[in-house]
Formats: structure tokens, C-alpha cells, sequence
């Protein structure tokens, strides 16, 4: 089968032909680059309008007249890009007479990288311009583990160059200064598997008018975000069991980003792939590849059916070119988490956090450090206030090791049921009633007992938790556990219905109206 990709989502008109007989791409692109600032939509749009044409026609040339499909990006992206892409796609595969294939944006940066790995089913890390977001797939469909709360990690990037008065784009640029730079210490912010970025631009913004040299911001800037993506994406792996991970989106151009992901990878024993550059940044080739995977599967699309969608998150997509995942890796006596290893012993669990070799060793201490003496107090703290966790029995904060005693027979991501989830819903009331939040409360960081009469629901790993009365830190809590559902049970919504039941009767129900605040702030609403 042969494909006709065309790309044109915000800043590079891109068209590819694709032929999966011989594996062969080939790809024309014309980036649009504004003079200062960043992409401006109607000037990306008069780019996409004079440049989609040209690229159209130099793969036409190399196709030969001979296409079997044409694939779009029909989102997610700016308007008034996708629908000049739209446009283009109808009026090409009308004039072909072939079918028409919408593609997802993100879906096809991630399904470019299985493509090339032969992964069976990796956690995919998404790191663009206006896009983050870690992803599994599960049921039929791409679940979104975690995302940026604020903004893409490019744009984040972006917004620090223009402070410092560099052109788009700003992320090469902030490599190459970081290369001579030393680490500058800056917020690190991680809420389970989502992230945000705001407040460290901010930090970065503040550091650089400061007298603070720009290698060295630039330096604290590439080790602090990255080893946030860095650190999701473990978590990713660690909840679903799986071995394997790909990244996409053009960010992941970057060495020392695609250098961190494969220190973590190689030290938990996964397997991690980068695709080749020119797939990693905006491109139809991965457009034309997912394209032909969707037509075999005979995924195509009506043109009355074919509108763009610039909202067009890759949880909605209905996957069908894929066959369904192999069972999750199995634990034994040593299980490797996303920060510590544990290890059981008896009637005892001893948890280590080791040095993780991907993190700058200054960010890397700091972290271990206070993760482990907050996971002391507040599992003692949750304790107290009625929630079933372990007893700590020893902590030693220079090693960031804890003894604990071992709880539960399984984890409720491997037992799910209504009943369990209803306790974690009054668990999380009840700790957030008493001023903390558990801040990573996944279905692996629950554990259930029912041996011998013992018919308990326990929380542990209180490593992310902090002490606050802010209610939007209490509902990015149930936005956690929420997306860990979504991530693991086959039908989540039973599930998700039944927690908040359970939260609303027992805790704040100004909890959940703000947790569907945080909702329609995600970047893919």
C-alpha cells in the first residue's frame, strides 16, 4: 500500500509518501519561521496556504500517480492550519479517487515510534511544542496516564527565550547554552503522573533577571523538565507493568532529554526507543504511516465526516490497527518501582530509594532526601487520622531507605472492584480533611488485604505528599488516582463513579467541582 501523508498542525507544511511494501519514506517539508516571537495562527496559516500546495506536489511527483490513500492530520492543532490540511486532503483523494484517512496528531508521533522499535506495547512519553503527556495503551484505545497542567514543553522552553530576547524556536537554542552551563536549582513539580511547567519559567525568568548567568538557567531548565518526563514516564512503566518505551514530538530532538530517558530505562531493565529525527518533529511521515495502518484496518473517513477537530485529544481515537497487548511483566520478591526499589523480607518491607543515574546528582540528592522523610511523616500522619497504612519502623535519611511493614496481598491495580475504590475515596477525604495529600495515590499505591478476617483497604507510598489546605491540591489528588483508573481497569467509568460517591459522602464535594475545573484545563480538552 502506498499513502499520501500531509501535516500541517501549526508550523510545518509536510507531505510524505509512504510505501509499506518496501518500508520506504519519503518526506518534503517547508517550516514556517516567524521573525520574533512565536507562531502566530493567521501568519501559519498564509504559510500552510502557498506551502501546502508545493509539498503536495513534490510527493505527487515521486508517487508517480500511484497512491491507494491519502492520511490528514485532522488534529489536534490550530485551526486555521488543520482546516487549509483538510482541505487539501478531500480535494487530493477526490481527485485520486482513494480513500481518506484522518489521522491524530499525537497518536501518529507515538505510533511512528512503535513503528520503528517493534515494541508491542511501550508506554509512549509525547514531548512537543504544545504538547506533554505520557500514554499507554489499553482496551482499545490510548490512555493518557499524565499531561501538563499548564503548558507544552516546548512552549514552555519558548516562553523562556523570548525573555531572554532569542528567536522561535527556543529549544535548540536552550540546549546548546546548557551545554556550557552549570545546574541552577529550580521547582520540580510532579503531582502523580501530571506535571507542570509554569511556575518553573517563571523561576527561570526571575533567576536570568537576577544576574543569573543564561548557561547556567538554560543548564537548570534541561535537567529540572526533563528529569520531570523522565520520572512520569518510570511511573508510567512502574503502574502498567510494561517494559518498553517510546518518545515522540519534537522535543525529543533534544541529546540530553533522549539521554536521561535511556539511563532510566537501562537501570530498570526497559528497552526505550528515540525514532530518527526527522519523525520526531512535526512530519507526514508519521502521518502516512499511521494513515496506511488505519486504511488496512479500514479506518476511513466519509468526507462529509471528515471535519477537522483542534481539540482532538488521542484518548477519543478507537484504535484498530492494533492487536492487544501482551500481560504485564510480573513481580517477585524484588519489585522496582518509580522512585525506590523494595524489597520484602518477611514481615518486613525495606524501600530504597537509589541514586537515579538519569537526575543531576545535586536535584537527584535533594529529591531522595525529601521524599523519604516525608513519606515517614505522613504515612504515620494517615495513620493517625484513621486510614490503614504500614507501621514505619526505621527511617535512615542518608541512605533515603524506610523499613515498613509489609501490608496487603495485592496491589488494586491487580483486583479492582467498586468496593476497594470506595475506600480510597474516603482514605484521600480523610487525609486531605487533616491538611496533606497522599500526591501519588495510583492503583499501585494501594494494597489490599482479605486473608484471615484482615478485610482492609491500605494507602502507602506517601513519597509525593505535602502538607496544604488549598483545595485544588486536594483534587489534583483525585485527578490522579482518577487517570491510574482510567489507566488500568478495562471499564473505568463504574469505577471513577463509584470513588467520587464515596469522597463526596465523606469529604468536601467542593473537592470534585474543582477537580472538573482541573479537567477542562487539560491540554487535550
Amino acid at each position: 500500500m502506498r499513502v499520501l501523508g500531509i501535516e500541517g498542525t501549526a508550523w510545518c507544511a509536510s507531505a510524505a509518501l509512504y510505501d509499506s511494501g518496501t518500508g520506504s519514506v519519503v518526506v518534503e517539508s517547508d517550516a514556517y519561521e516567524p521573525e520574533r516571537g512565536g507562531i502566530h495562527p493567521r501568519e501559519a496559516a498564509e504559510h500552510m496556504r502557498s506551502a501546502i500546495p508545493a509539498v503536495v506536489a513534490e510527493i505527487l511527483e515521486e508517487a508517480d500517480g500511484d497512491v491507494d490513500a491519502v492520511a490528514f492530520s485532522r488534529g489536534p492543532g490550530l485551526g486555521p492550519c488543520l482546516r487549509i490540511v483538510g482541505s487539501a486532503a478531500r480535494a487530493l483523494a477526490q481527485t485520486l479517487d482513494v480513500p481518506l484517512v484522518g489521522v491524530n496528531h499525537m497518536v501518529a508521533h507515538l505510533e511512528i515510534g512503535r513503528h520503528e522499535s517493534g515494541f508491542d506495547a511501550p508506554v509512549c512519553l509525547n514531548a512537543s511544542g504544545a504538547n506533554a503527556h505520557v500514554l499507554a495503551y489499553r482496551n482499545g484505545r490510548y490512555r493518557v496516564l499524565g499531561e501538563t497542567m499548564d503548558t507544552g514543553v516546548g512552549n514552555a522552553l519558548d516562553k523562556f527565550t523570548r525573555h531572554v530576547g532569542w528567536s522561535h524556536p527556543g529549544g535548540p537554542k536552550v540546549e546548546e547554552h546548557a551545554r556550557a552551563g552549570e545546574y541552577t536549582e529550580l521547582p520540580y513539580v510532579v503531582k502523580g503522573m501530571d506535571f507542570s511547567f509554569s511556575g518553573i519559567v517563571s523561576a527561570a525568568k526571575d533567576a536570568y533577571d537576577g544576574g543569573v548567568p543564561v548557561e547556567d538557567v538554560c543548564r537548570g531548565l534541561e535537567e529540572t523538565v526533563f528529569a520531570m518526563l523522565a520520572e512520569v514516564s518510570e511511573r508510567a512503566l512502574s503502574l502498567t507493568g510494561r517494559d518498553e518505551l517510546v518518545l515522540g514530538g519534537g522535543v525529543g530532538q533534544n541529546e540530553r532529554l533522549r539521554g536521561m530517558l535511556a539511563a532510566m530505562c537501562e537501570q530498570r531493565g526497559a528497552e526505550f526507543h528515540a525514532p530518527e529525527p526527522r519523525f520526531l518533529r512535526d512530519n507526514a511521515g508519521m502521518i502516512a504511516v499511521l494513515g496506511a495502518k488505519m486504511a488496512a484496518a479500514g479506518d476511513t473517513l466519509a468526507v462529509a465526516d471528515s471535519a477537522i477537530d483542534s481539540q482532538f485529544r488521542p484518548d477519543e481515537v478507537d484504535v484498530t490497527w492494533r492487536d492487544p497487548e501482551p500481560p504485564a511483566r510480573p513481580d517477585g520478591d524484588v519489585v522496582q518501582g518509580a522512585e525506590a526499589t523494595v524489597r520484602f523480607e518477611g514481615d518486613r518491607v525495606v524501600k530504597a530509594r537509589l541514586p537515579k543515574g538519569y537526575r543531576h546528582g545535586a536535584l537527584d540528592a535533594r529529591l531522595r532526601r525529601d521524599r523519604t522523610v516525608l513519606e515517614a511523616r505522613l504515612t504515620s500522619d494517615a495513620r493517625r487520622v484513621g486510614v490503614p497504612t504500614p507501621l514505619v519502623w526505621d527511617v535512615d535519611v542518608p541512605e533515603a531507605t524506610l523499613v515498613l511493614q509489609r501490608v496487603g496481598d495485592a496491589d488494586l491495580r491487580d483486583a479492582l472492584g467498586e468496593a476497594r475504590v470506595r475506600d480510597v475515596g474516603r482514605h484521600l477525604a480523610a487525609v486531605h480533611a487533616d491538611g496533606f495529600v497522599h500526591g501519588d495515590p495510583t492503583t499501585r499505591n494501594v494494597r489490599l488485604s482479605a486473608v484471615g478476617g484482615d478485610d482492609r483497604t491500605f494507602l502507602i507510598d506517601f513519597g509525593l505528599g505535602y502538607y496544604t489546605d488549598d483545595v485544588e491540591d486536594y483534587a489534583m489528588d483525585c485527578h490522579v488516582f482518577e487517570q491510574s483508573l482510567a489507566g488500568t481497569a478495562d471499564d473505568p467509568g463504574p469505577l471513577v463513579a463509584a470513588f467520587e460517591d464515596a469522597y463526596r459522602t465523606a469529604g468536601d464535594p467542593g473537592v470534585l467541582e474543582q477537580l472538573r475545573a482541573i479537567e477542562g484545563r487539560g491540554r487535550y480538552q
